[in-house]
């Protein structure tokens, strides 16, 4: 009886574990249409900045890789992922640092200006850019009281010139696109240059190509005796905190929605005087060279 017991037993037991491993090879896909326990995500690192975070997530939305909630627009974090059928895991990083980070993650979503600080072409070298921008033009900003001083008025009129746009045309090969609707000749009819001989106009930018282009725009002024200096920063910090606290008179890094959440954040009281161009943010291969991960 013992003997048939055990016999009886050890059947048992076999009839399990073929059950058990038939069950796990037949498991349904997760809701999301993917093996949850089978499939390995994929990372991709964005940028931990409020605005250019919702950014990058609304480009991955547009690509078609995740869905935000209907409210989440642009201030939408990783929490506001709707729908992950690809699994996508988020690395949030400073956005300065995304080209360096790039070869340790799956892909990044990274801004242009960096891009191409980094030696990559947005329009050439991403799997993915944005389809529209216009949310998300550079400006020149100065502290709020200060946008009708002569001198800011000559700034904006020599960025907003004519050389200034043919510049980024040619140099930018379309990674930068110039949004100046009429062009100016350099220079602001209502303003007395002569008043202005001498005076020095100090400006925060980020190397590319805001500090490039602001070369140009130096030369221009030149011709009316105003000098420009231009200090370079490559963090999205220190260029309204130096403008807010009048150490310098105006920045030219950033977006509208960049600005709007950093006043907020910071108490801080500057304003767009002039929309010069947009950089569209794009999504480049790290560890993949194309899309296959995410098909």
């Amino acid at each position: 009886m013992k003997k048939l017991l055990s016999a009886l037993l050890i059947v048992t037991l076999a009839l399990t574990s073929v059950f058990a491993l038939t069950a796990c090879s037949n498991s349904k896909p997760d809701k999301n249409g993917s093996d949850a326990e089978n499939t390995s995500s994929v990372t991709i690192a964005i940028p931990n900045d409020t605005t250019n975070e919702a950014r990058a997530l609304l480009l991955l939305q547009e690509l078609g890789y995740i869905k935000l909630k209907a409210d989440a627009g642009i201030t939408a974090t990783p929490r506001d992922i709707e729908d992950n059928p690809k699994n996508i895991e988020f690395a949030e990083i400073e956005a300065a640092q995304l080209p360096s980070a790039l070869k340790d993650y799956d892909y990044a979503v990274i801004n242009s200006n960096y891009a191409i600080d980094a030696g990559l072409n947005p329009v050439k070298d991403s799997l993915g850019i944005e389809g529209s921008a216009s949310a998300y033009v550079n400006i020149i900003a100065v502290k709020e009281g200060n946008k009708n001083e002569p001198k800011i008025k000559a700034l904006v009129a020599a960025t907003e010139s004519q050389k200034v746009v043919d510049y980024i045309n040619e140099n930018y090969d379309g990674a930068v696109v110039p949004v100046v609707e009429n062009p100016t000749d350099g220079f602001d009819s209502s303003i007395d240059y002569d008043a202005l001989k001498g005076e020095t106009i100090t400006i925060a930018a980020s190397p590319t190509p805001h500090a490039e282009i602001l070369a140009i725009v130096k030369d221009i002024l030149a011709e009316k005796d105003i000098t420009l200096k231009i200090t370079e920063f490559t963090d999205y910090v220190q260029p309204n905190l130096v403008v807010d606290n009048g150490e310098l008179d105006a920045n030219y890094f950033q977006h509208v929605p960049y600005l709007d959440d950093f006043n907020a954040e910071n108490g801080t009281s500057l304003v767009s005087v002039a929309g010069i161009h947009v950089e569209p943010i794009g999504l480049y291969g790290g560890n993949q060279s194309s899309l296959d991960a995410l098909k």
